[in-house]
C-alpha cells in the first residue's frame, strides 16, 4: 500500500480512447492529468483546452516520460504502437494503463510482461467490458453456481458499423492489426475467459474477406472519390480528408471481415465465436450453458435471462429468472469511469484490478492463434504458454 494521496497521470494518444483522460482529471481528488503526448500537432492545444491550461503537452516521448511529476501513463494509441510505448514507460519507472488489445502479437505481449516484471510498477489492461453492468451480472451468476458448471459457450457478434470503424483506416491492413480477432474480438474472447474463469488452450478458425477490400487505390479518400454519392460505405466527416476516410475497397485491405472460431478452454469447455463486419445491425449475444441451466443476454442488453433444466436438482429453488440491469452513466455503459478508478485504486491501495495483464496476454494469444488458423487451412493451433522468464507470481 502506498502513502501517496494523488496519482499524476499522463496520456499517450490524445484522441479516440485518449478522451478518457477526463475520468482521471480530478485536481482536488485522487488523480490528476499533468501531461499529454501525441505525434499530431493539432491534438495538443485541444487536449490542453479540454482539461487545464497548465497541462504539459509534447510530441516528444523522451521529454514526456522524463518528467518527474508523472507517476502513471495511459497508452491510448493505435494497437501496433502499444508494445513499444508500454515498454518505454516501464523503463522510465511509470505505472501503466494500456488500452486493449495489449499488443498485436503474443511475443509483443510477453515483452511487455517482462518489462512490467522488471519495473516493479503496476500494470493494467483496458478491458472496459469487465466493468459493464450486463457482464458483471453474468459473471456474478456464473460464479454463484446457479447454472452449474459451464460447459458450452456461444458468442455472436454483428458489427453493424464495421466498415466505418475498421476498414476506412489502419485497422484494415494486417501489418497494423494482425486481424480483427485482436482489435474487435479481444473484448469477446476476454469475456469468454472471464465469465468461465478459464483460458483457451487451443483454437481453430474459419474466415475470409468477402465484402471489403478490392482494387481501389490505397491512397483514395472517400471525400475525393468520384463515386462517393453512390457508395453505401462513404465516410462522412465534415467533408475533410484525413486518415480515417480511406476507401474500404482499396487494395491493401487484407483482414477478414467475417470469422468463426472454435476454442477449447481449460477444463474441456467448448466455445464458439462468430464475428461479421458487414452485418446491417449491431448485436452482441452471449450464451453460457452449464450442467444446471443456461444464461443469455437479450439483444438490447437490457436483461440477462436464466433458463433452468426442469430435471435439475436446483429446479425446486430456482425457476427461470430474468435480471434487469441498473442504469449506468459514463462512457461505454458506465465502464469508463469505473476502469479509470480501478487503475488509480490499484496504484494507491494495491487493490487487484479485475482487468489484468495476464487476461490481456491470453486474449491476444487466442486471437493471434485463431487468425493463424484461418490463414493456414483452419488447422488447430495451440496457445503458447508464458515464457519461463516471466514469473507466475507477478499475476
Amino acid at each position: 500500500m502506498s502513502n501517496q494521496k494523488q496519482v499524476r497521470v499522463g496520456i499517450i494518444g490524445l484522441t479516440g480512447r485518449g478522451l478518457m483522460a477526463k475520468n482521471w482529471h480530478h485536481p482536488e481528488g485522487d488523480s490528476i492529468i499533468v501531461a499529454g503526448m501525441d505525434i499530431n500537432d493539432e491534438t495538443l492545444p485541444a487536449f490542453k483546452k479540454s482539461l487545464a491550461s497548465d497541462v504539459f503537452v509534447t510530441k516528444d516521448l523522451k521529454e514526456f516520460l522524463g518528467r518527474d511529476d508523472l507517476d502513471a501513463v495511459a497508452v491510448m494509441t493505435p494497437d501496433f504502437t502499444h508494445e513499444d510505448y508500454v515498454v518505454e514507460a516501464f523503463r522510465a519507472g511509470k505505472h501503466v494503463f494500456c488500452e486493449k488489445p495489449m499488443a498485436i502479437t503474443t511475443a509483443g505481449c510477453d515483452r511487455m510482461l517482462e518489462a512490467w516484471q522488471q519495473s516493479g510498477k503496476q500494470f493494467m489492461v483496458g478491458f472496459n467490458m469487465r466493468h459493464m453492468n450486463i457482464f458483471r451480472v453474468m459473471k456474478d451468476i456464473a460464479d454463484s453456481g446457479l447454472i452449474g458448471e459451464i460447459k458450452v459457450v456461444w458468442v455472436r457478434h454483428f458489427v453493424g458499423r464495421g466498415g466505418e470503424w475498421y476498414y476506412h483506416d489502419w485497422h484494415g491492413n494486417s501489418k497494423n492489426s494482425t486481424g480483427l480477432l485482436l482489435q474487435k474480438a479481444s473484448h469477446d474472447i476476454d469475456m469468454i475467459h472471464w465469465i468461465t474463469g478459464k483460458y483457451t488452450k487451443k483454437v481453430c478458425g474459419f474466415g475470409s474477406l468477402d465484402y471489403y477490400g478490392g482494387d481501389k487505390p490505397d491512397n483514395l479518400h472517400c471525400s475525393e472519390c468520384p463515386q462517393k454519392d453512390d457508395c453505401v460505405e462513404f465516410y462522412h466527416q465534415d467533408g475533410r480528408t484525413n486518415n480515417k476516410d480511406f476507401c474500404v475497397f482499396r487494395k491493401e485491405i487484407d483482414v477478414e471481415d467475417n470469422s468463426t472460431i472454435m476454442m477449447e478452454l481449460e477444463g474441456g469447455i467448448k466455445a464458439t465465436y462468430m464475428q461479421c463486419h458487414y452485418a446491417p445491425d449491431y448485436e452482441r449475444n452471449y450464451t453460457f450453458i452449464g450442467t444446471e441451466g443456461r444464461m443469455e443476454n437479450l439483444d438490447d442488453n437490457s436483461k440477462v435471462i436464466v433458463k433452468m433444466r426442469e430435471r435439475s436438482k436446483r429446479w425446486k429453488n430456482h425457476a427461470d429468472q430474468s435480471y434487469a440491469l441498473k442504469p449506468a452513466t459514463g462512457g461505454h455503459g458506465g465502464a469508463d469511469p469505473r476502469i479509470c478508478k480501478d487503475f488509480i485504486d490499484m496504484i494507491l491501495t494495491g487493490k487487484r484490478p479485475i482487468s489484468t495483464p495476464l487476461a490481456g496476454r491470453m486474449s491476444v494469444a487466442t486471437g493471434c492463434a485463431a487468425t493463424e488458423s484461418i490463414r493456414s487451412g483452419s488447422k488447430v493451433i495451440q496457445i503458447p504458454p508464458l515464457p519461463l522468464s516471466i514469473r507466475n507470481e507477478i499475476f
